[in-house]
């Protein structure tokens, strides 16, 4: 069998969580990475990270060891600058809500970066920065509240860092959509525009994404119609891809990026369950149970997943092994 990467002409990846996790490098990301453009592979870095410049993220993941141009990072901030284009006259007044990264993209495309409502922007763009308070919500809700519209590059909840899980971009849109009672259309994963972006920077035509969270990287890759592999290096936990929902379901579930240059193992029907390998998970009424192998392996999840997302009995009206999902799985 071919290498799981061997399939596709280009990696697209995630950063938080699949290529660092803040200041260090996810473990085996960098030799994977390195070793998939040495096979001739395209990589693309896609986050919805809209706080720095391309410039600025190529510079740290050069700082691991990657080789790294600028316009090999796809950033949701110019996905957004580009639906501002269209939306707006050129030279309109905005108030950016956001860091550097989204002040440059901005800047570039020509509009007029204003700081208060009372300035009478055009649009609202907001993106997440780790400067961001409590004024530039408030300036954001007047603005949108006197009629400028509102887009924002993500809508992640949480954003995984090196001491753990931290509120994200979605968290501040949150409080201003409390405020203004309405929501904005957003640019990055899930949505359209970032992967659009992807296939045009990069010049590519069947990816393979590779993220850790399933409700932006997986949902996304799903809604564009590519392929996803799930990897455990970050947001995702094995009780959330157990009960995953339809459109949250990757193809491929890896461990690390390693697993891309093996052969990805199959997982087979049985009469009363599947198998992965040596092991094997079977269902009897509402029990769902391992009955070969490692619990707490990942071939043991490659299983779980498919019986229970092919399963007609909701995944709430199941009895799962407990050892399929507690603390300290891989």
């Amino acid at each position: 069998m071919a290498a799981l990467a061997s399939q596709y002409d280009s990696l697209l990846l995630d950063l938080d969580g699949v290529v660092y996790l803040g200041a260090k490098a996810v473990v085996h990301a960098v030799e994977s990475i390195n070793l998939a453009q040495s096979n001739g592979l395209k990589v693309g870095y896609v986050t919805n990270n809209a706080s720095r410049k391309p410039e600025s993220i190529a510079g740290q993941l050069a700082g691991f060891g990657l080789n790294v141009e600028p316009d090999e990072v796809i950033g949701s901030a110019r996905a957004a600058v580009k639906m501002l284009c269209q939306r707006i006259p050129a030279g309109s007044k905005v108030l950016v809500v956001g860091g550097e990264g989204l002040r440059f993209e901005v800047e570039a495309a020509g509009f007029q970066i204003v700081e208060t409502s009372t300035d009478q922007p055009a649009a609202v763009i907001q993106g997440f920065s780790p400067e961001v308070g409590w004024k530039h919500l408030a300036e954001a809700s007047y603005a949108i509240q006197n009629g400028a519209i509102w887009l924002a590059t993500n809508q992640d909840w949480t954003i995984p860092r090196e001491a753990g899980i931290a509120p994200g971009n979605g968290t501040l849109v949150s409080a201003v959509h409390t405020a203004v009672g309405i929501l904005p259309d957003f640019a990055g994963k899930p949505f359209r525009p970032i992967f659009d972006s992807a296939i045009e920077q990069l010049k590519i035509s069947r990816p393979l994404f590779i993220g850790d969270r399933l409700d932006t990287d997986i949902r996304g890759a799903n809604n564009f119609g590519i392929d996803s592999a799930c990897v455990m290096t970050g947001i995702a936990t094995r009780k959330e891809l157990l009960s995953a929902k339809k459109e949250d379901r990757p193809k491929f579930i890896v461990g690390d990026l390693r697993e891309l240059f093996a052969p990805y193992p199959e997982v087979k029907k049985t009469k009363h369950g599947f198998k992965c390998n040596k092991t094997e998970v079977e269902i009897a009424g509402t029990q769902v149970m391992v009955t070969k192998g490692d619990p707490k392996g990942l071939d043991a999840l490659r299983c779980a997943t498919e019986l229970i997302w092919s399963s007609k009995t909701p995944i709430y009206g199941l009895e799962v092994d407990s050892r399929l999902y507690e603390s300290g799985s891989n």
